[in-house]
């Protein structure tokens, strides 16, 4: 809580009666709120910005000279835990690149250890530099049609619904329970009335749009199509352009975007890995595909910054003026989106601050017995339901694939948290002749063992060796593990510094692809195939999965 001597100090520093705490001094100023870039002066008391455009004298001072002091950004709509590193490794990965702020959903972890996935996000979120809030995991698990390691009720949720860091309920992702005004649902919503509720509906539209909309709803990060998010926008939602590393959908939304509509539009990432978020950047990445797409450049940093803010609730930061949080971007490059420094919270970041995840927190989370090659094998030679797979989107197609095509794999879910044993079985198209089989611990959203593959030898390898890894990703040819990622923070994190994860990750692709991969994110597109609640058709550890009538079309567990 802000003190009167706190108060006290900003107006004298403010008013030049005693030095500011820091003063960014020479850069030219990127108002968001007015479109203007003028020189000027930032003074900052705290964690505070008290004074900007005059000049001001610091304790410390920063040359900004030739730079563009610009707000942070805000990812309106993260899932940590999809950065494969724990949330201190995140920072150390997305702060220097301009995020200062980040709103999380740890329904991963949340499908996997419950309300103690969600408190260790929130303790862990509470010793970072980065700002990460939560919105309470809405969909644990995210459909009766699979099984997950945990159930969040209402009545759970409204436990941490006042703990500090939290900001309301996240992602509805299941709308067809919204539509059917399933109890469970509506107590949930009916829990968060007047807090931040996001959304979760993808191609939804016309009166089942505007139901979803009705109960409270105020975002949606699933928008694919230009109408689509055009509707969503036209009906109150605020639209959040997602990058991620497999649904990448700024550049088609960015006619959407102009310096109008930036008030109500937004970005985030959903899921991002490791290797892209060093290789291409985070939200700046966002923001740079958003400027060469053709988003005028300051719509485009509103975006990232004040509207982002605006639209989760947060009313202290997204701006460079008196009485915002000093979160600050050195740019060099506007339209590049070249960050050179980054001030957070009033405090200079300095690359590779931060320290190693050191809880025991989600360990021995894989909790099934050894599997066959028989357990894993799908017989039959007829043309059968198979998913067919679209390069860089999370939704899939439904198509009548033949088994004896070298490019239609066997795709099967294992139950890994030791309540039933299930496996799914289904046929996947889309990923290439795969010569071997891949495995990853990471399947959205209840997280069990997915495993891809022609050959049922090779399949049970990467099963029982993802067990082993206690969660995980792997790569096997010929009956041997090629390469392997261990991920035991829930079967989700590794508790590695993300260099460690990003050279790791970088063999599992190179043996892929040289298995006959051909997908530019095959682990990711995988981690994807058991997400029910995304069209059209999925596979879950009870069977398959047709989304569009929310049923299962053939239970193949076993």
């Amino acid at each position: 809580m802000t003190t009167s001597a706190e108060l006290a100090r900003r107006i004298r520093q403010a008013r030049g009666l005693e030095p500011a705490d820091l003063v960014v001094k020479g850069g030219r100023i990127l108002n968001v709120a007015d479109g203007t870039l003028a020189e000027g002066d930032v003074a900052v008391t705290g964690d505070t910005i008290v004074g900007t455009y005059d000049a001001y004298e610091g304790r410390q001072v920063i040359d900004a000279h030739g730079l563009v002091v610009a707000p942070g950004f805000v990812d309106t709509h993260v899932h940590v835990e999809s950065s494969l590193v724990s949330p201190f490794e995140f920072e150390r990965l997305v702060l220097p690149r301009g995020t200062t702020t980040a709103v999380c959903d740890p329904h991963e972890i949340a499908n996997v250890l419950g309300l103690d996935g969600i408190r260790y996000v929130l303790e862990a979120g509470r010793e970072l530099t980065l700002s990460l809030f939560v919105n309470l995991s809405s969909c644990v698990p995210s459909s009766p049609l699979e099984t997950a390691g945990a159930e969040l009720s209402a009545a759970d949720l409204a436990t941490l619904r006042d703990q500090p860091g939290v900001l309301g309920l996240a992602e509805v992702m299941s709308f067809p329970a919204v539509l059917a005004a399933e109890p469970g649902v509506l107590a949930k919503l009916a829990t968060f009335q007047g807090r931040q509720i996001d959304g979760h509906a993808p191609l939804l539209a016309g009166r089942d749009l505007s139901a979803y909309a009705a109960v409270g709803i105020r975002t949606d990060h699933e928008a694919t199509l230009l109408e689509e998010a055009r509707e969503k926008l036209r009906k109150g939602l605020a639209v959040l352009m997602r990058e991620g590393s497999v649904a990448k959908n700024v550049a088609t939304l960015t006619p959407l975007l102009d310096d109008v509509t930036a008030a109500r539009i937004a970005f985030c990432t959903d899921d991002r890995h490791p290797a892209e978020i060093l290789a291409e950047g985070h939200i700046d990445h966002a923001v740079r595909t958003a400027i060469r797409a053709g988003a005028p450049p300051v719509a485009a940093y509103r975006a990232a910054s004040l509207s982002g803010a605006e639209v989760m609730g947060l009313r202290d930061r997204g701006l460079v003026a008196p009485g915002y949080r000093a979160d600050l971007l050195l740019v060099e490059n506007l339209e590049a989106v070249t960050v050179e420094r980054v001030i957070c919270g009033g405090r200079l970041f300095r690359a590779g601050e931060g320290r190693i995840e050191t809880t025991g927190v989600g360990r021995g989370s894989v909790r099934r017995r050894e599997v066959t090659p028989a357990d894993l094998a799908l017989a039959g030679d007829a043309p059968v339901p198979t998913i067919a797979v679209r390069a860089g989107s999370l939704i899939t197609d439904r198509l009548e694939g033949d088994p004896a095509d070298p490019e239609v794999l066997t795709l099967a879910v294992l139950e890994r948290h030791g309540k039933n044993g299930n496996i799914g079985r289904g046929h996947v198209g889309g990923f290439g002749p795969l010569a071997g089989a891949i495995g990853f611990s990471v399947g959205h959203d209840s997280h069990n063992l997915s495993v891809l593959g022609r050959d049922p030898g090779d399949m049970a390898v990467a099963a029982n060796r993802l067990i082993a890894l206690d969660g995980g990703a792997v790569a096997v040819h010929g009956g041997e593990v090629v390469a392997e990622l261990a991920l035991p923070i829930a079967g989700l994190m590794s508790d590695r510094p993300y260099e460690e994860v990003v050279a790791r990750w970088t063999e599992l692709e190179r043996a892929i692809a040289a298995m006959g991969g051909r997908l530019s994110e095959p682990l990711l597109q995988l981690a994807f195939l058991p997400l029910v609640v995304i069209p059209h058709l999925k596979l879950s550890d009870r069977g398959l999965v047709d989304v569009d009538r929310f049923a299962l079309l053939d239970p193949t567990a076993g």
